[in-house]
């Protein structure tokens, strides 16, 4: 008995659906494609000593670091493990970011942008050669750019935020919390402006628990391991780095203990850079830097109590970096853009390198290119960065739409805000701390642009949009 089989055929709305998306679908092949070139342009994956190394120690031997870095990117690298290489945890970054450009574009468009406005806003950092450059390194950054989109995109989707979004919220901000310590005021600047758009007490309390609660439980084991109640040993020394541009302790009149801290001659081209200099004050004095955590942390708030402006001119002055039209190397000893070069880089010859080869991935060695992928990306990296005054005009489009129309762009131009400063005015400028910046600020650039547009819609399509927003 003969059945009539038919193929399987698309409904015409999801016809409809898969149709309006195919322009994003191309843009995230392409980006995919460059991804892939990446990797097989330069292998394994960039590894910084010690900043890598320290990482994968850490995933190998689970513990609380008692200095810069929290656990968080470390428990994805432990869940990479049983891949041993460097290589997988770099196509997983990679993956990553091709989520956060989804993230993105998926958000605007339920927010009502057409098509090309939303796939446009994802562009930077699909296709911005320094995300190629982060996504392949074995660092935290990637995976706390994903995490703070993550968090944002819950909070945004619908209109009305029920509890469950804002307890996935306040999970997602308290996990970019624990890979980068900078999201712990991020948190609190989140709840804050949701408090004040009188969002319910419901989803305010969840957030707040699911946000507190695990950040709380990481603070107890650190404490079981290094005696305090703390997320980093690190907050200190780096707010003592950041006052060593301009303190002056014939004005701050420290108390003798803390006055060993004040400058002392050594002057290095970057606040950051104090916290490594064999001659500055906190290096000078019995033990490890990280030692003196808490008596750095109460010079340096003595610091700026006595010379705020000071402090906020520092700040201000670092910040501007950002929006160069060159990138600027801060300190002079970085590469701040345009990374992508031939050549092999060997590692340093240290026992933590070794001992993560032994116990992480047997194949770890000096990063090196290869031919003719490496030629692709070296060309490629020049035309395809985001320059500086572009990035400023973008943040500004979005504090025109915080101002005029905040409900729906407030939140998002302050998170790129927070990220912006927060960094410099805890220790210093870096090129890869504005990287997090810039998806936060297409997105509130493109719903500024959108509710500033909106009014002109003609009636009936302003009704739609608003119910869509």
């Amino acid at each position: 008995m003969l059945t009539d089989v038919r193929p399987a055929t698309v409904p015409p709305a999801g016809r409809a659906a898969l149709t309006g998306h195919r322009l994003f679908a191309v843009v995230l092949a392409l980006a995919a494609a460059l991804r892939v070139v990446t990797m097989l342009g330069y292998r394994p994956a960039r590894l910084y000593w010690y900043d890598s190394f320290t990482y994968l120690d850490t995933a190998v031997h689970l513990r609380p670091s008692a200095t810069f870095h929290p656990i968080g990117y470390p428990l994805l690298l432990r869940v990479l493990w049983p891949f041993q290489s460097v290589e997988v945890i770099a196509a997983v970054q990679h993956a990553m970011g091709l989520g956060t450009g989804l993230m993105i574009y998926a958000l605007l468009r339920r927010r009502s942008l057409p098509a090309w406005g939303a796939a446009l806003s994802a562009v930077p950092v699909l296709f911005d050669a320094s995300f190629l450059r982060l996504e392949h390194a074995v660092l935290s950054d990637t995976q706390f750019v994903f995490l703070v989109v993550a968090g944002l995109t819950t909070l945004m989707w619908s209109p009305g935020l029920s509890a469950r979004a804002a307890t996935g919220a306040g999970l997602l901000f308290a996990t970019a919390a624990l890979t980068r310590t900078i999201a712990l005021p991020l948190l609190v600047l989140v709840l804050v402006l949701l408090a004040v758009r009188r969002i319910g007490w419901r989803p305010l309390a969840a957030m707040a628990i699911a946000g507190i609660l695990p950040l709380a439980a990481y603070a107890g084991w650190y404490g079981q391991h290094h005696g305090r109640f703390a997320l980093s040993g690190a907050d200190g020394v780096a707010l003592w780095a950041r006052t060593m541009t301009f303190a002056d302790c014939s004005v701050i009149e420290p108390p003798p203990e803390e006055a060993r801290l004040c400058p002392n001659g050594t002057v290095v081209d970057a606040a950051s850079e104090y916290v490594w200099a064999s001659g500055a004050s906190l290096n000078r004095l019995p033990g490890d830097r990280f030692s003196h955590n808490g008596l750095a942390r109460s010079f340096a708030l003595r610091a700026i109590a006595a010379q705020p402006l000071a402090y906020l001119r520092e700040v201000a002055k670092d910040t501007s970096l950002a929006f160069a039209w060159t990138p600027v190397a801060h300190p002079r000893r970085v590469t701040p853009a345009f990374g992508f070069a031939h050549g092999a880089w060997a590692l340093p010859d240290q026992p933590l390198i070794d001992e993560v080869r032994r116990e992480y991935d047997p194949d770890v060695r000096g990063l090196y290119s290869v031919r003719p992928y490496a030629d692709l990306l070296v060309a490629y990296q020049y035309p395809a960065y985001l320059r500086g005054p572009l990035l400023g005009a973008i943040l500004l489009v979005g504090a025109v739409g915080a101002v005029l129309r905040r409900r729906a762009v407030l939140l998002p131009w302050a998170v790129a805000a927070a990220l912006l400063i927060g960094p410099v005015a805890v220790l210093d400028f870096d090129h890869r701390y504005v990287l997090p910046v810039v998806p936060v600020a297409c997105l509130a650039a493109s719903l500024a642009i959108r509710e500033l547009v909106r009014p002109t819609l003609p009636p009936a399509r302003a009704r739609r949009a608003r119910s869509a927003g």
